[in-house]
């Protein structure tokens, strides 16, 4: 709970890989409340009760959304594809502003490697930001599956990371009000 709340103010792809993890952890036990308090919750705990208790909580209520929304198998939560569709729609006004040609060019760059990368993915991705996000989240769970990575894959991933910062905190500008995506006319 406290790493993704501070997740989603400093780096939301973070926050959504966290989130993604959450997710898997959650399955992993079977979305059973009882086996999370057995299997997760003694890793959090803290000396105060009352965060513990927050804590515990938070990750009721996420057991309890992926059952309402049968996500339990697969899948990720409604707040989570909203979070990635905002993050995707930032990402598309960069693209259509003059101010940020660096930042486009930077895109330009991944396009062949995403376009390669999209015909071996399923399910299909809604938007190149997902697709990069689940290429850095699969190559996750591949090094904790200790499963070997190619170079040239390394590599992409190293390019889809350093892209997703940029784009986070670009994010994080826009979300405190302190991105200007267009020039100010002057009168």
């Amino acid at each position: 709970m406290l790493t993704a709340q501070q997740k989603k103010k400093e780096n939301i792809a973070e926050y959504i890989l966290y989130m993604w993890h959450v997710e898997s952890i959650i399955r992993a036990n079977n979305c059973d409340m009882d086996l999370i308090r057995r299997n997760v919750l003694p890793s959090y705990s803290s000396g105060d009760q009352r965060l513990n208790e927050e804590i515990e909580d938070w990750w009721d209520n996420l057991c309890i959304m992926l059952k309402h929304e049968n996500k339990q198998l697969t899948g990720h939560l409604q707040v989570l594809i909203n979070t990635v569709n905002d993050v995707n729609n930032l990402h598309l006004r960069l693209l259509h502003s003059d101010r940020f040609i660096p930042y486009h060019m930077k895109f330009q760059a991944l396009v062949p490697i995403l376009k390669e990368l999209e015909t071996k993915t399923l399910p299909k991705p809604s938007n190149d930001i997902e697709l990069m996000l689940s290429a850095l989240y699969n190559s996750f769970m591949l090094r904790l599956k200790k499963m070997e990575i190619s170079r040239e894959t390394e590599q992409a991933l190293k390019e889809f990371a350093s892209f997703m910062a940029l784009l986070s905190k670009y994010y994080k500008d826009d979300q405190n009000g302190d991105l200007e995506l267009e020039d100010k006319e002057t009168l």
